[in-house]
């Protein structure tokens, strides 16, 4: 048993992989297509043709695929053996023999770390606030950035007494049974969708359905991001400046902050490395 597992079936973390090897069915050329504009809209490129891309905690592997159709190299981690087997499969399904290394490793084992090199663009869109130590995992995703080449991760947005509220929310989802947690799923939904019509909330039985909604932003999911928001743990956040504090002693400057308006979710940094 890993170290992911074991700390899963404690109740002390999240079973992220699970999560998003029900989300691989999904993945089609519109969820594909939506990944590969976040992509390059966020990094200001039309494409990463000749570039090397580092997914840190790729989760589904959606945004290593998408980096790969963009022309990139890829290198592909992740602490999760689920997340790995899910990607696996995306791999075999959409990129046979494809220039795209899976591998299962954590950010926070610095001698795994030391050993993948530098590339163009380390990319962990929010992965390294659920590690247990955001920090730490930061400065060492920071260092295999190589000189000219962008880091681009999304951090969890501090809200304060909001932000410990929602961590004991998700430090009980993990601790309890299916019940339990599918009531505090349906009671996450429904608080998120406080001011929208009771007709919100009553759809959450109905997200068998997901094929034929919308694609949502970046591709993703709305019933397996809701799971994941709801459960993910651990869980830190942090203000942007406090981001912008960590990374720029580096050799890092700023090139693009998207936030999420001071509310619930993640706000986005694209950084480049200038020595």
């Amino acid at each position: 048993m890993t170290d992911s597992q074991l700390e899963i079936s404690s109740g002390t973390r999240f079973a992220f992989g699970a999560n998003w090897k029900s989300f691989v069915g999904l993945v089609d050329d519109t969820r594909i297509e939506a990944a590969c504009h976040s992509l390059t809209e966020a990094l200001g490129v039309t494409d990463l043709s000749g570039r090397t891309f580092l997914d840190i905690g790729y989760g589904s592997g959606l945004f290593s695929l998408a980096a790969y159709r963009l022309g990139a190299r890829v290198r592909s981690f992740d602490f999760d053996p689920d997340s790995v087997a899910a990607t696996t499969r995306l791999r075999r399904q959409l990129a046979p023999d494809s220039d795209w290394a899976v591998e299962q490793g954590s950010i926070l084992d610095e001698r795994y770390a030391a050993q993948l090199g530098s590339f163009d663009v380390v990319y962990s869109w929010g992965v390294l606030h659920h590690t247990g130590d955001l920090r730490r995992a930061v400065e060492i995703a920071a260092r295999l950035v190589r000189p000219g080449g962008m880091l681009f991760v999304s951090v969890y947005n501090d809200q304060g007494f909001a932000s410990r509220q929602w961590r004991r929310v998700k430090r009980h989802y993990n601790a309890s049974g299916r019940m339990t947690r599918e009531l505090l799923v349906a009671g996450s939904y429904a608080y998120l969708h406080r001011h929208g019509p009771v007709s919100a909330v009553l759809r959450l039985r109905r997200r068998s359905a997901e094929r034929e909604r919308p694609v949502r932003v970046r591709g993703m999911s709305a019933k397996h991001d809701l799971i994941d928001w709801v459960g993910g743990y651990p869980f830190e956040v942090a203000k942007p400046e406090e981001v912008f504090d960590l990374v720029h002693p580096l050799g890092f400057e700023l090139r693009r902050l998207k936030t999420c308006g001071g509310g619930i979710g993640c706000n986005e940094f694209v950084f480049e490395r200038f020595r």
